[in-house]
């Protein structure tokens, strides 16, 4: 049973809603010092405080579960709307730009960014800019990739292999982390995605190997 125009496009609504839903979710809970003592907060959007990563997580249990219903592989559905979710990304890096936000630490690097802040006048990394520069590549390379799949999942793990590394590598420069204890909640995620990503791109790599080595003895 495959997705009709309409339950594909009800589909990937729900899962947008349910996405910035999960994405306030995931902030809050590793935010929650700064709203357990005023909980309506939660609710005040317009506070900022949304967390890709949870979004991620939230509208991919959406679609898991539509997939589900409709009998087809979730993978077969990642790897044709990744691509475009990248570019999502890159795209809605510039929101954190014009609310001056998702910025990094002090720097003075020809790519540095003035701001104004309560502290005043200060050069830091746009960590913003470096993300939407990433995201937009890694929405190029999959769209490459997706005219000659080689397994299904292998442009979702591509994305999620891509989007780990580039986030790993830019989070330690910003100032607006989440944080587990010591840790950098957002990064620990990040390295864990890449290196379990790798690792089944690796296995299905091998796997196609075999069928064509396979095929060849026929």
């Amino acid at each position: 049973m495959k997705f009709g125009f309409e339950s594909l496009l009800e589909t990937l609504m729900i899962a947008v809603l349910v996405g910035v839903i999960g994405s306030r979710i995931y902030y809050v809970a590793f935010n929650w010092e700064k709203y357990k003592i005023s909980p309506l907060r939660i609710f005040d959007f317009r506070d900022g405080g949304l967390a890709i990563y949870g979004g991620l997580i939230a509208g991919a249990i959406v679609i898991f579960e539509r997939c589900k219903q409709k009998k087809i592989n979730p993978f077969d559905f990642f790897d044709s709307i990744v691509p475009f979710v990248a570019i999502a990304q890159s795209i809605g890096r510039w929101g954190n730009f014009f609310n001056q936000e998702a910025y990094g630490i002090r720097t003075t690097n020809i790519f540095r960014m003035g701001i104004q802040t309560l502290e005043g006048y200060k050069e830091v990394h746009p960590t913003f800019l470096y993300e939407s520069i990433a995201t937009f590549f890694i929405f190029v390379i999959l769209r490459i990739l997706q005219k000659n799949r080689k397994f299904v999942g292998e442009i979702t793990y591509f994305y999620l292999l891509l989007y780990a590394g580039a986030r790993g590598i830019i989070e330690p420069l910003r100032v607006d982390s989440l944080w587990l204890g010591n840790f950098r909640i957002s990064q620990i995620l990040s390295w864990v995605i890449f290196v379990v990503s790798g690792i089944m791109l690796l296995k299905n790599f091998r796997k196609q190997r075999q069928k064509e080595k396979n095929y060849e003895k026929l």
